[in-house]
């Protein structure tokens, strides 16, 4: 795509950009958080006319009344990523980043996800849909598992459940556990390794983060609180196996169809080396807060926050 200073310099600064945010999904805060942050960045940026939208059920009045050149999305989780507010701004007629209905319908939903990506010889984790309350008479499958709802992100729900029967065994119903909100989940094996996860934008990847929890597991607390997980960016991991990850996400970024730029997650059993890397997900509107894993990549590969943002807006308005 070029140099990213050459990239910026082409973008109309007097564009008007109505930034999307908040909502009324598990990832509201995250989504305002990274709304906040990409406003500061085009106002000092030197954009003239920006305005902030904290989405309600009037949006679409609101986006009419508003009339923006581009939207930013800045939405996480439903209706934000899941094609629903894609399908409206399309109905609209309205220019938006990252990524389309169709492909933001797909990604959302992991089975669907796997669907896509399995027969194209991209490894990730078997699994199985099953009804939260199947749980209570026995286990969908052998222990150790996870259990995560099959559309939100951030870790929202995420669940795992050991051999030595940490929620019960079969779960219990007085436990309360993160599932509990969702009547249907999907049951994965838990995938023992390291927690890694790579970045594409456009069709140029932004190398590899390894995620250390100082305690626990990869959770929504542990991705946005500072201090909870330690970035290793690049990570510490040998050179065949970055480049398979970063190879994996690219192809599973062109085939789901993204845009502007997506997030794939993976965990590595290293005792099996490439045979060990399996992807969980491809996150279409991946967070850009300031503990965000996107900009941090983005700024190891010399692109700053404004001119990852400015990248992603010129994208969208072609």
């Amino acid at each position: 795509m070029g140099n990213p200073a050459d990239r910026r310099s082409e973008v109309n600064r007097d564009l008007h950009v109505v930034v999307l945010m908040g909502g009324w999904s598990a990832e509201r805060d995250v989504s305002l958080s990274s709304g906040r942050g990409i406003v500061e960045a085009l106002r000092g940026a030197g954009w003239s006319r920006v305005t902030e939208l904290d989405m309600g059920r009037d949006v679409a009045k609101r986006l009419e009344e508003l009339r923006p050149d581009v939207v930013f999305n800045a939405l996480h989780g439903t209706p934000g990523e899941d094609g629903s507010v894609q399908g409206m701004m399309d109905l609209m007629g309205l220019k938006y980043t990252h990524s389309g209905m169709e492909t933001s319908v797909i990604a959302i939903d992991k089975e669907l996800t796997k669907m896509v990506l399995v027969p194209h010889g991209i490894r990730m984790p078997e699994g199985r849909i099953v009804e939260s309350e199947s749980l209570y008479a026995g286990d969908p499958m052998a222990r150790p598992y996870v259990l995560k709802p099959n559309n939100e992100g951030s870790s929202v729900g995420v669940a795992i459940v050991t051999d030595d029967g940490n929620y019960g065994s079969p779960i219990g119903r007085d436990v309360e556990g993160p599932w509990q909100k969702f009547e249907r989940l999907l049951a994965e094996p838990f995938i023992k390794g390291r927690e890694l996860t790579t970045s594409v934008l456009g069709n140029e990847t932004l190398g590899v983060t390894e995620l250390k929890p100082v305690a626990g597991f990869y959770d929504y607390d542990a991705k946005y609180t500072d201090g909870l997980t330690v970035h290793e960016c690049p990570a510490n991991i040998p050179d065949d196996i970055a480049a398979a990850m970063e190879s994996m996400a690219l192809r599973a970024h062109q085939l789901v169809g993204c845009k502007g730029v997506s997030r794939s997650d993976f965990r590595w059993d290293d005792e099996q080396g490439e045979a060990g890397i399996y992807l969980l997900e491809v996150n279409t509107q991946p967070g850009m807060t300031p503990l965000s894993l996107v900009p941090e990549q983005a700024k190891q590969r010399g692109i700053s926050y404004a001119e990852l943002v400015e990248r992603l807006i010129a994208e969208a308005i072609e």
